[in-house]
């Protein structure tokens, strides 16, 4: 009887779960206290920038990003310090003013392995998989959006202008469309 009673608690719990969870994804973005949504991603302005443990600079630095244009999350505003998530899931503060609304994105970040070569997808001269590609890019490449249909992204990449498939960059989320 015991086992029973644990297991229909069990199947009760994992039910109710499973029918919040949808509900919580599809939950629209927060207005932080800057006015903008949050969740949302922007970029680095600098090619040195602390990341802190903290929403002050009484935190010790946990990390130090060397990559401007680097795209990251912003999960939370606390006054002028935006607690961000990297590709990586690294969590952590970052003063707003080193900061940028520029969209750029990281080209398949979660493919580079250490040790393995790397992979590379097709700019395209079209939104379009058949379309030509004009140049192949290497992941951890880092793309400066221009636009967005929920499919396919327009990017900049140094001298070359092309369209990359949406779900193949970090710093755009699924479906979003960006004009």
């Amino acid at each position: 009887m015991q086992v029973t009673v644990g297991l229909v608690l069990h199947v009760l719990l994992a039910s109710a779960v499973s029918l919040i969870a949808p509900v919580a994804a599809a939950q629209p973005a927060q207005t932080g206290g800057s006015g903008f949504p949050v969740p949302r991603f922007v970029s680095l302005k600098s090619d040195r920038v602390n990341m802190r443990k903290g929403p002050g600079t009484d935190y010790p630095t946990a990390w130090v990003y060397r990559r401007a244009g680097l795209p990251l999350e912003v999960i939370k505003e606390f006054e002028g310090w935006r607690q961000v998530r990297d590709a990586d899931g690294a969590a952590g503060w970052v003063l707003q003013s080193f900061l940028s609304g520029r969209r750029t994105a990281l080209v398949l970040p979660w493919d580079i392995k250490q040790g393995a070569p790397v992979p590379k997808v097709a700019l395209r001269r079209d939104d379009s998989e058949h379309a030509r590609a004009i140049a192949m890019i290497e992941a951890g490449v880092i793309a400066n959006l221009s636009s967005c249909d929920g499919r396919w992204c327009r990017v900049n990449i140094d001298k070359f202008q092309g369209y990359i498939e949406q779900k193949k960059l970090w710093g755009v989320y699924e479906g979003e469309v960006i004009n």
